[in-house]
């Protein structure tokens, strides 16, 4: 029997965002996840295709957030040490905001529906760390306040996690969460080379 989502069953448009009629959201590529106690399988060819994405995106005009996650002093979020910094490869430049929340969903308690909102676009284009978390919570928050989210699954990463019927691998994760968001928060597309 087919599966049938529940984005299929509303009659959503499955049409991938495009660079130029879109908002770029960078969640969390924030040092923590490169090393350490924090960090991701598979960090650094996501961050090589967070960072292609990007390049893309300003190429096209597009209006760029960046978000990071504060967890405050002595934590692996710590935005004010080097471990919770944007990564290099991926640091803002002059003009593009950077959010900073404090739970997964980056719309709760912040600005960014301002920044999504001035842009004027009700595409906006979502990759990040960590899939299952900023990503997916960010991607739902978008899509139930009106937006409609495109998620680039190549530019995003997670990890393992343990779970009482055992460890989930990290590929498990992964999927499940971009299945969680394709079934009806947004539209999931395999690689930032698959946006126009």
């Amino acid at each position: 029997m087919a599966t049938t989502t529940l984005r299929q069953l509303n009659g959503f448009d499955e049409t991938p965002a495009s660079l130029a009629d879109a908002t770029l959201i960078l969640i969390d590529y924030q040092n923590t996840y490169v090393g350490g106690v924090m960090e991701l399988d598979g960090w650094q060819a996501a961050l090589d295709a967070a960072e292609s994405l990007l390049a893309r995106a300003r190429a096209a005009g597009a209006k760029v957030v960046h978000v990071i996650n504060d967890g405050g002093e002595g934590t692996p979020y710590d935005i004010r040490q080097e471990i919770g910094q944007i990564h290099p490869k991926v640091a803002p430049v002059d003009g593009e905001p950077v959010v900073v929340k404090s739970v997964p969903n980056g719309f709760v308690g912040t600005d960014l529906d301002k920044h999504v909102d001035a842009a004027g676009n009700e595409n906006v284009i979502i990759a990040g760390f960590m899939t299952h978390m900023c990503v997916l919570f960010t991607t739902q928050g978008a899509f139930l306040r009106g937006n409609r989210p495109t998620v680039v699954a190549d530019a995003s990463a997670t990890r393992p996690l343990p779970s009482v019927l055992g460890e989930v691998p990290t590929a498990e994760v992964h999927r499940g969460a971009l299945a969680t968001i394709s079934d009806l928060y947004g539209v999931v597309v395999a690689s930032e080379k698959d946006l126009v």
